[in-house]
């Protein structure tokens, strides 16, 4: 098997993916998507003139049957072509990811599973990728790989013979036995560059979520938690480790969620992300400045109508960050003094991978839209060129994208409506809503989305709302919906479907609602709200807050969105409750659930179900056996999206 660098190279021939149908299949819908690359992890080398990132793919000759792969490449900022970097053979595929450049810039490390198989090791190759080394041997769940600011030790984020993947997304382990006995905790471990030895800096009772490096080389500041690292990173907590006496003094204990904390280049302060966030990896609030003696922390963007989701440090006066825009991402940069802003990209797409070199002379980012698929971009910020050609002959099967603005209450609130494919004006179309998860998310940008490509292919308008909860218009907007679900977000769902309606040729006889998670809650809080959807679908949806309080792994994130826990008021969790409202059910729905979802556990489906089912409302469940949070398998993939669209076309399509 001769192992593809790029779609074109590989002559896959997508750009003809359903010449001569109106209606691709669901298969079609999945090779067209998983034809496209991802590209992430983006790092500039230090003097800025060389760029390393991932790209996270299938084999091309085999899209629906082959597992997803990650490569690592590196390439000139000037423009020449890149290099592949692997520490096996070109003739296989494998998992190699988190590419990092040395202070020095003459070497890049990364993580590969090239030599033992379904496990991470760490590789360090020169510039030219020529020669590739080990460094040390390690068993366990590894991640976020970064060197040490003098280059003599690199660091990563270390289970040591985890029992499970890390993350509450995966599927859970069974409980079994004794319950809660067994908990993985999730340290930070340094590696000598040299010789490869590993050891520990962090106390064995405590949960690394997050790092960054002193300038000194002697510090770093992480986020961490005591007990299970799934649930607890709601409370999160700021210390400074040493990492050669492994003592850690904790810094701050902030009233909300902390991310991505970054030691400013004098090291006096450091900076992280504040404000209320539902998920861990979904990031957005305010840009915070912590004083790194005493702990006291500035809100440097405190009301700005914008939500930052990554920063850098260019020197110790100013930083670049990208934020969520409403409907989009922006790179900006901030005047830590004053906190003056200016935005250094403006369109409408997403940035979820970037870097920075020189002082912010020269950023790199993984750029993706409606209309292009992601690629990587770099130079000066005002002169960004195209680096990638990974997706030049990817497929799009969706109508065009207009971004969508109306009142809500005191609301201004933003979503995007995507036109059928093949749209003709003079026809009227029917229309799905879908309601993003989190709620502290945002649907922004994509190419290939395989829901909006699924029911888009089909001939469906597809409306995205982006409701008060949402990041992208400040922390007071995703604050507005705290001990609220299903009330005032709801409100602004529903004056979106009536602007979209009024935009484009929509049937309002012929609407229909799905969602995920947070999204599938929707669903089911929609099924008791009103009859005016005529099919939901609703995915890993909660129905009964109170029962789910108990069952689900990660009850840590309903504190601040609920004011107390539920044995403290029960109230306020029964009256955003779908159960409260469920005589009310009317509307046929499809409720799709993973076995083993621990953040959104199988009891929650059943139990709507079950209501469902004795209340005579047409309902059909399917369980997707050892899944989690967010079904893997292929097959499982095909079956989610071949029912979704059955199930709409059985009710919306007449």
């Amino acid at each position: 098997m001769n192992r593809c660098v790029s779609l074109a190279a590989c002559g896959l021939g997508l750009a003809t993916l359903g010449a001569g149908q109106s209606t691709p299949s669901m298969r079609d819908v999945l090779r067209a998507t998983y034809a496209v690359r991802d590209l992430s992890a983006v790092d500039l080398s230090p003097q800025g003139d060389v760029v390393a990132w991932q790209e996270t793919f299938r084999d091309p000759g085999r899209l629906l049957a082959s597992p997803r792969w990650s490569a690592v490449y590196v390439a000139p900022v000037a423009g020449a072509q890149r290099t592949h970097i692997s520490a096996g053979s070109p003739s296989r595929y494998y998992d190699e990811e988190n590419p990092v450049w040395s202070p020095d810039g003459g070497s890049v490390a990364f993580l590969s599973d090239a030599r033992s198989k379904d496990q991470f090791q760490i590789f360090i190759a020169d510039r030219s990728g020529a020669r590739v080394r080990q460094l040390g041997r390690l068993r366990g769940d590894v991640s976020h790989l970064t060197w040490s600011p003098d280059g003599t030790r690199l660091a990563v984020l270390y289970i040591e013979s985890a029992h499970r993947a890390a993350g509450a997304l995966a599927p859970g382990a069974r409980d079994v036995g004794v319950v809660g006995s067994v908990v993985d905790e999730q340290r930070l471990a340094l590696l000598d560059a040299r010789s490869g030895n590993v050891r520990f800096v962090t106390p064995a009772d405590r949960y690394v979520y997050e790092y960054g490096w002193a300038p000194d080389g002697r510090h770093v500041a992480v986020s961490y938690a005591n007990g299970n690292g799934d649930n607890n990173w709601w409370i999160a907590r700021l210390a400074v480790v040493d990492v050669t006496a492994g003592a850690m003094r904790d810094l701050l204990a902030p009233q909300y969620q902390i991310n991505d904390p970054q030691w400013s280049p004098d090291g006096s302060r450091i900076a992280l992300i504040g404000g209320i966030m539902s998920d861990f990896g979904s990031t957005g609030g305010d840009l915070y400045v912590v004083d790194a003696q005493t702990g006291a922390a500035q809100d440097v963007t405190a009301g700005r109508p914008f939500s930052v989701q990554s920063l850098r440090w260019n020197d110790s006066s100013s930083l670049d960050f990208v934020a969520h825009v409403p409907g989009a991402m922006h790179l900006m940069r901030v005047e830590v003094a004053n906190g003056a802003t200016s935005a250094l990209t403006s369109r409408d797409e997403s940035i979820w991978s970037w870097s920075t070199a020189r002082n912010g002379g020269v950023v790199a980012l993984v750029r993706a839209s409606f209309e292009r698929a992601p690629e990587l971009f770099a130079g000066p910020p005002s002169q960004l060129r195209e680096i990638s050609r990974s997706n030049s002959r990817a497929v799009r099967l969706y109508g065009n994208a207009v971004s969508l603005r109306w009142k809500s209450d005191d609301f201004d609130v933003q979503g995007w409506l995507v036109y059928p494919l093949n749209f003709d004006s003079t026809r009227k179309y029917p229309m799905v809503t879908i309601v993003h998860g989190g709620p502290s998310a945002q649907t922004v940008p994509s190419f290939a989305n395989r829901n909006v490509s699924a029911l888009s292919s089909q001939g469906y308008f597809v409306f995205m709302p982006n409701p008060r909860g949402s990041f992208g218009q400040g922390e007071a907007f995703t604050r507005a919906n705290v001990k609220d679900f299903g009330y005032g977000d709801w409100r602004d769902d529903l004056a979106g479907v009536d602007a979209a309606v009024k935009t484009a040729p929509i049937d309002p006889n012929r609407l229909g609602l799905m969602g995920w998670s947070y999204g599938g809650y929707m669903g089911m809080w929609g099924e008791t709200q009103t009859t005016r959807f005529r099919a939901i679908v609703a995915g890993a949806g909660i129905v009964n807050w109170q029962s789910y309080y108990g069952q689900n792994k990660i009850d840590q994130w309903m504190i601040p969105f609920f004011g107390a826990s539920v044995y403290d008021d029960p109230a306020v969790y029964a009256r955003s409750s779908p159960i409260t409202f469920i005589t009310r059910s009317r509307t046929p729905v499809l409720i799709l659930q993973g076995e083993r979802d621990e953040e959104v556990p199988a009891p929650q489906a059943f139990e709507f179900w079950h209501a469902m089912t004795a209340l005579g409302v047409p309902a059909k469940l399917i369980v997707y056996a050892d899944e989690g949070h967010g079904p893997r398998k292929i097959s499982n993939q095909i079956d989610i999206l071949t029912q979704t669209v059955d199930w709409f076309g059985r009710y919306l399509r007449g």
